[in-house]
């Protein structure tokens, strides 16, 4: 990744005592973008985000805004704002008061704050609230005042701390869409903090996915998904299915041999730096279908069979998902009715809902090289229909 970025992040080392939390990290965002830090409790997103914020304070690298070296600024001098997830309003003041605070510390004369706040109430749909308290919004409203105090002061760079999570299902669906629409009609740079996968892809132009303090792989939303480096990455996107079957390469063609749990299967190997196996097989659970296990198995050219049976069948809305043991594993896959507990089925999952790796692959190792550098070229994967 570039270092010319309007946000550099370069060499960033923070640790708490001696647990370290970030080791060397190297992040560009580009003027304009709409980046999510996404990962597990633990990974370092929150902590990247406060380094970038000024609220801890890095052992190395630097922190950079349009060239400017902002790494020991305090927080009020970086040039941007940062909405926290418990929304952090004054309770005894109104909404414009709220929205206003930041413009009034900075000595803004008044009529320009009442017609900043005025802007910034109709912008965010809080227009006829201004004289009502935190206390008197429902939790969309306090999020969109949250926003609005933010964006008062009008920030280069917009962070923001995982600021749906205390929304329901709901409500949440409705604010990420608002959120992410207001940052492409300011074109102010945005950095997103979350766990929620569908919320970073629905949110972001890029998704940095986060694991151990380092950056296990970053790229649009479309190429995490459907192109994952590393097993731990495609578990993170979706693919938890997961069995290590043998296999080889034959004239540019991977080819796993019929096992006691699997058909024989030819698939394309595209391109892909890979050797003899064992691989490690993942797939979504969405991505396969589901089978009767009385017709015979064949050979295929363009997909993956296995064979076992039913042990269990739920309805969480829209499919049916079906845990299906094979071998050792169990596996879950959906479709679009039931199939009844103890019968025998095949799974078929189709070569381009394949993600395959060495089965010794180091699932933990970060890296921050470009989505197709050499090192994830070991993966045989093709963008899921």
């Amino acid at each position: 990744m570039s270092k010319n970025g309007f946000l550099g992040i370069e060499g960033i080392t923070v640790g708490y005592g001696r647990t370290p939390v970030l080791n060397a990290l190297d992040l560009s965002i580009r003027q304009g973008e709409f980046v999510a830090l996404l990962g597990s409790s633990g990974c370092g997103k929150t902590t990247l985000l406060r380094a970038i914020a000024g609220f801890v304070k890095p052992s190395a690298g630097s922190i950079r805004v349009d060239g400017r070296d902002v790494s020991r600024l305090p927080p009020d001098k970086r040039g941007m704002a940062l909405v926290f997830q418990s929304y952090a309003l004054w309770p005894h003041m109104t909404v414009a008061q709220n929205i206003g605070y930041g413009p009034r510390l900075r000595g803004m004369a008044r009529a320009d704050i009442v017609r900043r706040v005025d802007e910034l109430q109709e912008l965010l749909g809080l227009a006829g609230l201004g004289q009502r308290k935190p206390a008197a919004l429902s939790g969309g409203q306090r999020q969109r005042v949250a926003l609005g105090r933010a964006l008062a002061v009008d920030p280069a760079i917009l962070l923001l701390d995982e600021p749906l999570s205390n929304l329901d299902a709901r409500i949440r669906l409705k604010v990420r869409h608002d959120i992410s629409a207001l940052q492409k009609r300011l074109g102010i740079t945005a950095v997103h903090v979350t766990h929620d996968r569908e919320e970073a892809m629905v949110m972001a132009d890029r998704i940095v996915i986060m694991n151990a303090g380092g950056i296990a792989q970053q790229g649009a939303p479309e190429e995490v998904f459907n192109r994952p480096s590393s097993p731990f990455v495609a578990a993170f996107m979706g693919a938890e299915n997961m069995l290590t079957l043998p296999g080889a390469l034959r004239n540019a063609r991977i080819v796993i041999e019929a096992g006691s749990t699997n058909a024989r299967a030819v698939l394309p190997l595209d391109g892909r730096l890979l050797q003899d196996g064992p691989f490690e097989i993942r797939f979504r659970a969405e991505g396969a279908e589901l089978l009767d296990g009385h017709l015979p198995p064949a050979e295929t050219t363009d997909a993956l069979e296995l064979f076992g049976h039913v042990e269990a069948a739920s309805y969480p809305g829209g499919t049916w998902r079906h845990a299906v043991r094979v071998g050792d594993d169990i596996l879950l896959v959906d479709a679009a009715l039931p199939f009844a507990p103890g019968q025998p089925v095949r799974i078929r999952i189709p070569a381009r809902n394949l993600f395959l790796f060495h089965s010794q692959a180091d699932v933990t190792r970060p890296h921050t090289g470009s989505l197709h550098d050499g090192r994830k070229a070991d993966v045989l994967e093709t963008s899921e229909a």
